[in-house]
């Protein structure tokens, strides 16, 4: 794991590390040009400091997200790879496209955790944060519109 690990709350970290992710690596969006440009999967960190945060457009228009942490699970196995997907996602100006958008065009992302060369995937990733202590799901479908598994790839933890 990379000594950026302490950007997040250290008790987000143990949450993180108790779920068995704690081989991925951290990357910041001031280091995003060194994010591997290789397929794998995502968690997407996103703070929402003090008042509760209104989605506006799509299918969860007039959604609300409480303060907290929001984790989103996600994998980039196309051209350009985990690189060029999260560049898209910590950059703020985009054409919204996926439900992510929605929240990475209005609050930028603190980081994102990767995890490359590896048999996990985006639901994977998902389900063993939601096995752990104070992880939610709080919009059902939000980026597994696709996914026959999971109920959301968007997690909250209050912290």
């Amino acid at each position: 794991m990379s000594n950026d690990l302490p950007k997040l709350p250290a008790a987000l970290s143990a949450e993180l590390a108790r779920a068995g992710l704690g081989e991925g690596r951290f990357f910041t969006r001031g280091r995003a040009s060194r994010i591997p440009a290789t397929g794998g999967c995502y968690l997407l960190f996103i703070h929402l400091p003090r008042r509760a945060l209104v989605i506006h457009g799509g299918p969860f228009d007039d959604a609300r997200l409480a303060p907290g942490w929001l984790i989103y699970a996600g994998s980039a196995r196309g051209a350009g790879g985990l690189r060029s997907r999260l560049s898209r996602h910590m950059r703020r100006e985009k054409k919204i496209r996926w439900h992510i958008d929605h929240l990475t065009s209005r609050r930028a992302v603190a980081g994102a955790m990767c995890f490359t060369e590896t048999e996990l995937d985006e639901c994977e990733l998902a389900s063993r944060l939601t096995n752990g202590q104070g992880v939610t799901m709080p919009l059902p479908g939000f980026g597994a519109s696709d996914c026959r598994s999971c109920r959301s790839h968007l997690l909250h933890w209050r912290g």
